[in-house]
C-alpha cells in the first residue's frame, strides 16, 4: 500500500463541520508508508475539540483495518517562518470581549482557559484589561512573575495555565492612568518578552468597549478568534453590537456570542427566574448568523469561585459548571472551524 491508497481510504473520512471529506478540504498534509506502519500528518489546530478529536478517532478506524501501527500528527500550515511570527509557540489566539462591562467578561475568560486546560489543552490566559485586572484573583494566583537572566518574563502558572496579568505588576489597590500609547507599549511587552512556550490556546480577557487596548491587541496579535460575552438583556447586546463590529472591521473572526447570567433557579423554591430577561444572547447570534456557544445561568456558586480563586468549570457535579463546559467545547470546536476552513482555502 502507498500515499495513493492511503489517500483514497481517508477520503472516506468526513469533516462533521465543512461537508467534505479530509483529502478533498486539503487536511492531510503528509503520509509515511513504512511497511505495517503509517504516519499521517492531519492539518488540525484545535488540540481537544470534540470534532477534530472524531476525525483523528475515524482515521485511526480506517487506517488500523489496515496497518498494525497508526501515528497521527497535527499541524497547521503557515506561510511565515517561526521567526517572523508573533507568538510562534502559540497555536490559537482566543479573545474574549464585550461591549460593556459589568456582564461576566472575566469569569467567562477565566472558566474558558480553565475548562481547556481541563480538557488537557496547554494553556495560557493574559489578562489585557489594563485598567481593572481581576484574573489573579479569580484563580488565587499568590505566586508573581520571575525574570530570566536575559530579563524576560517567567508566568506563573496555576490549574495548569500561564498567567500573566498588569495585577502582577502593579500595587495592590493602585490604579493605572496611562495613554493610548502607553497602553500599547506594556501590552507590546506583556505580549512579546513573556516566556509563554508551546501553547494550544492562548485566552486575552480584553476589557470592555472598544477602546486603545482592543486596538493595540487587534493590531498586534494574529486572533484566531474573538468570543463575544452578554447577558440578555437589550442594553447589554446593543454594546456587544458595537464590539461586534470592532472585529468585522478588523477581519477578525468571531467564534460565538455567550449569553452569561441567562436566569436563576432559586435554591429555596425551585422556579427559575429569567432577571436579565430571556433569549439576548441567541437572538443576537441569529440576527448576525454567529454561532450561539450556550447560556451561562446566574449562580452564586459562580461568584464565590470568582472570589474564592476556584473557576466553577472545575467542579465535577454542577449544572453550571456542566453550561461552561459546553461553552468550551464549543469555541474549541468553532477555532477548529477556522483554522481547517482556511487550510481549504489555501490549498
Amino acid at each position: 500500500m502507498n500515499d495513493a491508497d492511503v489517500r483514497d481510504l481517508l477520503s472516506s473520512v468526513e469533516d462533521p463541520d465543512l461537508g467534505d471529506d479530509i483529502v478533498s478540504l486539503g487536511l492531510v498534509n503528509a503520509v509515511d508508508v513504512d511497511g505495517d506502519a503509517v504516519r499521517v500528518s492531519l492539518a488540525l489546530g484545535a488540540p481537544y475539540a470534540p470534532h477534530e478529536t472524531e476525525i483523528a478517532t475515524r482515521v485511526r478506524e480506517v487506517l488500523g483495518e489496515h496497518f498494525d501501527e497508526v501515528d497521527l500528527s497535527a499541524k497547521l500550515p503557515s506561510s511565515l517562518s517561526r521567526d517572523e511570527q508573533v507568538l510562534p509557540g502559540v497555536t490559537n489566539i482566543i479573545a474574549v470581549a464585550s461591549g460593556k462591562g459589568g456582564v461576566g467578561k472575566s469569569t467567562v475568560a477565566v472558566n474558558l482557559a480553565a475548562g481547556l486546560s481541563k480538557l488537557g489543552a496547554k494553556v495560557g490566559l493574559f489578562d489585557a484589561d489594563i485598567y481593572g485586572p481581576n484574573v489573579p484573583r479569580m484563580v488565587d494566583a499568590g505566586e508573581r512573575p520571575q525574570a530570566t537572566s536575559e530579563q524576560r518574563i517567567v508566568p506563573p502558572e496555576k490549574y495548569g495555565m500561564k498567567l500573566m496579568s498588569m495585577a502582577f505588576l502593579v500595587g495592590e489597590d493602585d490604579p493605572v492612568i496611562w495613554r493610548g500609547p502607553m497602553v500599547h507599549k506594556i501590552l507590546t511587552q506583556l505580549v512579546e518578552d513573556v516566556e509563554w512556550g508551546d501553547l494550544d490556546y492562548m485566552v486575552l480577557d480584553l476589557p470592555p468597549g472598544t477602546g486603545d487596548t482592543q486596538l493595540t491587541v487587534l493590531q498586534t496579535l494574529p486572533l484566531t478568534g474573538a468570543v463575544i460575552v452578554t447577558t440578555p438583556q437589550d442594553v447589554a447586546t446593543d454594546d456587544a453590537r458595537k464590539g461586534l463590529r470592532m472585529f468585522g472591521k478588523h477581519d477578525t473572526n468571531v467564534l460565538g456570542i455567550a449569553e452569561n447570567m441567562a436566569g436563576f433557579r432559586c435554591p429555596d423554591c425551585g422556579n427559575f427566574h429569567e432577571i436579565f430577561g430571556s433569549g439576548g444572547g441567541k437572538a443576537m447570534a441569529d440576527e448576525n448568523d454567529l454561532p450561539f456557544l450556550g447560556g451561562i445561568p446566574l449562580d452564586p456558586a459562580v461568584r464565590s469561585g470568582g472570589d474564592g480563586g476556584k473557576p466553577i468549570v472545575l467542579d465535577e457535579d454542577s449544572e453550571t459548571a456542566d453550561a461552561f463546559r459546553v461553552l468550551t467545547e464549543n469555541v474549541a470546536n468553532n477555532v477548529g472551524i477556522v483554522n481547517r476552513r482556511k487550510v481549504k482555502l489555501q490549498r
